[in-house]
């Protein structure tokens, strides 16, 4: 399939969560909490799209082991790194809008009632960084430094798992579920690290 075609398939399909949530809100099927389904929903799928994101380096890299031909999602890794963003910033807007009622006074508040929300403020804001600056323009300008500042992925994708497990008030298993994928995306790399 061209380029342009996945870019199009990719775009529409990454687009499916904001029009089912959409769909779900005008049909009044939300259920006792639509404010709280709304923001869980966002949240969830800006960790989706965070380790279909970092799913892409290893399923390229099993190109060198095995004739898997992943090779080809190299090229789509920025739009899906931006839908993250994309979601994360839709995650926030909902609890302002939704929770907060855009009322800033009580943020402090909720900063004490939901400790959780201060490791997403730092993730936010990496997020956005790097969706600011993944254009080839500022590869070029940033040199090196781009480099740095892209691997803070990784810690993004730590704080949204702590900001997952922060929120646990009965089972563990999303949260441990979230754990054991984020380790299979992130040994892969420390293991390639140490070998260079």
């Amino acid at each position: 399939m061209p380029v342009l075609w996945r870019r199009v398939l990719i775009f529409f399909l990454a687009l499916i969560p904001l029009v089912f949530i959409v769909y779900k809100t005008l049909a009044n099927q939300l259920g006792a909490d639509p404010a709280k389904t709304i923001v869980l929903f966002t949240g969830e799928w800006t960790i989706y799209f965070l380790f279909i994101t970092l799913a892409v380096t290893p399923l390229r890299r099993l190109d060198n082991f095995k004739n898997f031909h992943f090779r080809w999602l190299q090229i789509h890794r920025r739009m899906l790194g931006l839908f993250t963003l994309f979601y994360a910033i839709l995650h926030v807007l909902a609890f302002l809008v939704f929770i907060l009622g855009l009322d800033f006074s009580r943020f402090g508040k909720e900063l004490v009632e939901r400790p959780y929300i201060l490791v997403t403020i730092p993730a936010v804001i990496l997020l956005i960084a790097l969706g600011v600056t993944s254009t080839k323009s500022m590869m070029r300008r940033m040199g090196k430094n781009w480099l740095r500042l892209h691997k803070s992925i990784y810690l993004i994708a730590i704080l949204a798992w702590v900001h997952v497990l922060m929120q646990v008030r009965s089972s563990y298993f999303e949260a441990v579920l979230f754990g054991v994928i984020l380790l299979a995306l992130l040994l892969p790399r420390l293991y390639w690290t140490v070998r260079k």
